[in-house]
């Protein structure tokens, strides 16, 4: 479904990422504020924005350990800073799960099933801390995210719900979610992220570009499919 920006997933050619981060740069929306990237996992996507010579700074957090310390070297030769936490509703201490004798896969999810049901896997549980984007926003000082990109394998959802201070302040100005199967493991429907941004536009990425995905219609929307998603708020500053 290379034209719909459905299971487009093999580099960031093909997801549409690299044509979005040329995209946010030529509109000038990377010039001020900070990036943050939810779900980093060993850092593939804060480094293709510093490979895009993308300057702002950018908080990548990883909550599971093994993946972290990659996280780690990555951030020391990128120049960006790794945060050792997850993001959800609350800060609490949390359980992640991954596959049992493996460390830091890009699947590891905060939902048991997404490794023992969707990937046919033996589960092993993690205990990793979680903190909130509007308290980690008003620790840091922090009035602007120019980007926020959340790919947390189900998680999305209440990764926003801990953001609704910075949304409805308008302090998030884009956001990308990675959208896929994981949600029905996690009860989560697009509505559900639609509702809680009522004041943005979504478009699904492309190699090429953006796909205004308009009004919300279920058809449009409710794909259960890997896709990238992203909201870019109405009369940005």
């Amino acid at each position: 479904m290379f034209g719909l920006g459905i299971r487009n997933h093999e580099n960031d050619i093909v997801s549409g990422e690299k044509a979005f981060i040329k995209f946010l740069i030529a509109g000038k929306r990377l010039n001020a504020g900070v990036i943050m990237d939810i779900g980093a996992n060993a850092g593939s996507y804060s480094m293709m924005l510093r490979k895009h010579q993308v300057s702002l700074p950018i908080f990548a957090f990883e909550p599971h350990p093994a993946a972290f310390r990659k996280l780690q070297e990555a951030g020391s030769r990128y120049n960006f800073t790794p945060i050792p936490q997850g993001a959800g509703e609350t800060s609490a201490v949390a359980a992640i799960y991954d596959y049992r004798g493996e460390g830091g896969t890009e699947h590891a999810s905060m939902y048991k099933d997404v490794i023992e049901q969707l990937h046919k896997g033996e589960a092993q549980e993690l205990s990793i801390s979680l903190t909130t984007i509007d308290e980690f926003i008003s620790e840091n000082g922090i009035s602007k995210i120019a980007l926020l990109k959340i790919d947390t394998e189900g998680h999305e959802l209440s990764v926003l719900k801990g953001a609704k201070n910075a949304i409805s302040k308008g302090i998030a100005e884009v956001i990308q979610i990675e959208f896929n199967e994981m949600n029905i493991i996690s009860r989560t429907f697009f509505k559900d992220i639609v509702d809680i941004l009522p004041g943005y536009d979504f478009y699904r990425l492309l190699p090429d570009g953006l796909k205004a995905l308009g009004a919300y219609k279920s058809v449009n929307y409710e794909i259960f499919s890997f896709q990238n998603i992203v909201a870019l708020r109405r009369n940005a500053r």
